[in-house]
C-alpha cells in the first residue's frame, strides 16, 4: 500500500460530489459533464483501491471508505483555497478588509473616514463590524481592531491608545449636575459592555475614585457601548463614557466630561495584524493614520486625572 496522493482533479470531483450527493450536480458545480465527473470517482476509486460510492437507481451514498475521506478532502480544499485567496491578496496594496466591534467602528472609524479617505484616495476600505475573532486567512482580513487584555499570540499588535472611562454628558445636563454629589438624583445611563473588566470600571467603582460610596442600580443599561453614548448624546442621562468612543464628542464640544476624573483600565484597543505585513503600504498608511487621529485628541486625556482601576478595587 502506498501513500502517493491521487490527481488533485480526481479529489476535487468526489469532493463536489461527496457534497452534493449527486453527480449530476457535481458536474453542473465544476462546469464538467456527468460522464466526466464520473471517470474521475472511478479513477480515483482505482487508485484507492475500492469503492467510495454506491451507485443507486436516482442517488448516490458514501461507502465507509467515502465517508472517512470526505470530511479531509472537504476541509483541505477550504484550506487550500483560503491559502490562494491569502496568497492573491498580497497582491493587493488597494483592498483594506478591516474588522472591529460595532461601537468602535461607529464613533470612532466611521466619522473619521473622510480624512483617511482625502489622504488615501487609492485605498479601498471594507469594514466588518463585528465582536467575532475572524481568521485572518479564512476570513479574508487584513487587520483587526479589537478591545481586551490579549495577548495577541503570534501576531503584529500595538495597544492604540490607554483607556479609561470617566462621565460625560451633554453642556446642559452638566449644568444641571455640577459636582460628583449631585449624581446621587440624576439619570444615570449603563454600558454593560465594560463587564468584563476586571476590576471594574464601573458606576461604583468611579464612585469611589471620587471619595463616595454610592452604588447606583437604576437606568437604562445598553450591551452595546456606542448605544448607551447615543443615550447620552441625545440627553437621555449620563454614561461613563470610553476614551475611544466618547473623545471626538468631547474635543468638538457634543459631549463634556466636567469632573475631570477617570479611571484607566489595563484593556485596551489594540491594532493586530499577521507578523510580517505590519509595513504593506495600505496597512502602514491605516495604522499611521490611526495614531494620527489619536494624537488629535490627546488634550482631551492631558486634562484629566486618570486613576487605575485597582487603585479602588473593592479589597
Amino acid at each position: 500500500m502506498t501513500d502517493r496522493l491521487p490527481p488533485l482533479t480526481a479529489l476535487r470531483a468526489f469532493d463536489a460530489a461527496a457534497r452534493h450527493m449527486s453527480f449530476s450536480r457535481a458536474a453542473d458545480e465544476l462546469n464538467v459533464t456527468p460522464a466526466a465527473l464520473s471517470f474521475q470517482i472511478k479513477s480515483l476509486e482505482e487508485h484507492l483501491g475500492q469503492p467510495l460510492f454506491r451507485r443507486l437507481n436516482r442517488a448516490v451514498e458514501l461507502t465507509e471508505a467515502g465517508r472517512a475521506l470526505a470530511p479531509g478532502v472537504e476541509d483541505a480544499f477550504q484550506t487550500l483555497t483560503a491559502s490562494w485567496r491569502a496568497a492573491r491578496r498580497l497582491q493587493d496594496n488597494t483592498t483594506l478588509n478591516v474588522t472591529a466591534g460595532p461601537a468602535f467602528t461607529a464613533k470612532w472609524l466611521a466619522p473619521r473616514l473622510y480624512e483617511f479617505a482625502q489622504a488615501h484616495p487609492e485605498i479601498d476600505l471594507r469594514f466588518i463590524a463585528s465582536l467575532r475573532v475572524m481568521d485572518f486567512t479564512r476570513d479574508e482580513i487584513d487587520v483587526a481592531i479589537r478591545f481586551g487584555y490579549g495577548p495577541d499570540t503570534d501576531l503584529y499588535s500595538i495597544p492604540l491608545a490607554n483607556e479609561w472611562v470617566t462621565p460625560v454628558m451633554t453642556p446642559d445636563m452638566a449644568r444641571r449636575f455640577p459636582t460628583p454629589q449631585s449624581l446621587v438624583s440624576a439619570p444615570l445611563v449603563f454600558d454593560d459592555s465594560t463587564s468584563f473588566l476586571d476590576p471594574p470600571c464601573d458606576w461604583p467603582a468611579w464612585f469611589r475614585a471620587v471619595g463616595m460610596t454610592f452604588q447606583p442600580q437604576h437606568g437604562p443599561r445598553f450591551s452595546q457601548a456606542d448605544h448607551a453614548v447615543d443615550a447620552a448624546l441625545a440627553g437621555v442621562g449620563i454614561v461613563l463614557g470610553r476614551r475611544a468612543l466618547v473623545v471626538k464628542d468631547i474635543h468638538e464640544g457634543r459631549l463634556v466630561a466636567p469632573y475631570g476624573v477617570a479611571l484607566s483600565t489595563k484593556a485596551q484597543f489594540r491594532f493586530i495584524c499577521p507578523k510580517g505585513a505590519e509595513e504593506r503600504p495600505h496597512i502602514k498608511a491605516l495604522r499611521d493614520w490611526i495614531l494620527e487621529e489619536i494624537e488629535k485628541t490627546a488634550s482631551v486625556s492631558e486634562a484629566l486625572t486618570i486613576i487605575p482601576a485597582e487603585e479602588v478595587a473593592p479589597a
